[in-house]
């Protein structure tokens, strides 16, 4: 990856930073992309000199997508792989929850993820760059209290294959990676007696999205891959 531009949406966040430092590790350039208005203590020196930090993006609108791409294009000149970490997760009920939630998850899963790919395809066609996005193996059954979030990511899931076909003859490829509990410090609140050796490591799933997001996985598009750990 030495050299490619990569973008990270949620790169803020515990995977995001994950994957950001993996992809500078490996030589990319980087650029994180968050909702949240700063990046976390540290998190810049962990990264190469020239990493693109942006707070305060909202890529649940096709213009703050759009902005945010722009941004990126105008400091590295190009982009070669776009990984769509941005989401969000609440456990609700249909029985006691709100029509409202729904919106929301889609909103945070789905429309960052197409609002992103969208703004990107322009340059990822240039550079016969990758997607990657992340679904969920929840998604594949959901269990109560997950129906909002697992529509979402399943929606996620179908977005990565139609647009694959739409781009299989044209150079980018496009893939989700499908993680079962990743294992991140609101996980472990969340779930104070759960056996954490199970879950994913961040570092571990970063490792899959990097694969997919470089030029050694060029004969893979359409893909949903589970990376589940042990769970």
């Amino acid at each position: 990856m030495n050299g490619k531009t990569i973008v990270v949406t949620g790169g803020f966040g515990a995977l995001g930073r994950a994957v950001a430092e993996a992809a500078s590790e490996r030589g990319a350039k980087v650029a994180a992309l968050d909702v949240a208005a700063q990046p976390p203590p540290g998190f810049a020196a962990r990264l190469k000199p020239g990493a693109l930090l942006l707070g305060g993006i909202d890529l649940a609108t096709a213009e703050g997508a759009r902005k945010a791409i722009a941004e990126v294009k105008a400091k590295f000149g190009r982009l070669d792989a776009l990984i769509n970490i941005a989401g969000g997760f609440k456990w609700e009920t249909i029985e006691a929850g709100d029509a409202s939630t729904w919106d929301f998850l889609f909103a945070l899963n789905l429309k960052t993820a197409l609002n992103a790919s969208r703004a990107a395809l322009p340059e990822l066609l240039a550079s016969s760059g990758h997607i990657v996005n992340i679904g969920a193996q929840n998604a594949l059954k959901a269990a109560a209290g997950m129906g909002a979030y697992a529509a979402g990511k399943a929606a996620v899931h179908k977005l990565t294959e139609s647009l694959a076909e739409e781009l299989k003859n044209r150079g980018v490829t496009v893939n989700a990676v499908l993680p079962s509990i990743i294992d991140t410090p609101a996980n472990r609140a969340a779930m104070p007696n759960a056996n954490f050796e199970q879950w994913v490591k961040p570092a571990d799933l970063a490792a899959v999205i990097l694969f997919l997001a470089s030029d050694e996985a060029r004969a893979v598009t359409g893909a949903l891959i589970p990376v589940t750990g042990g769970v």
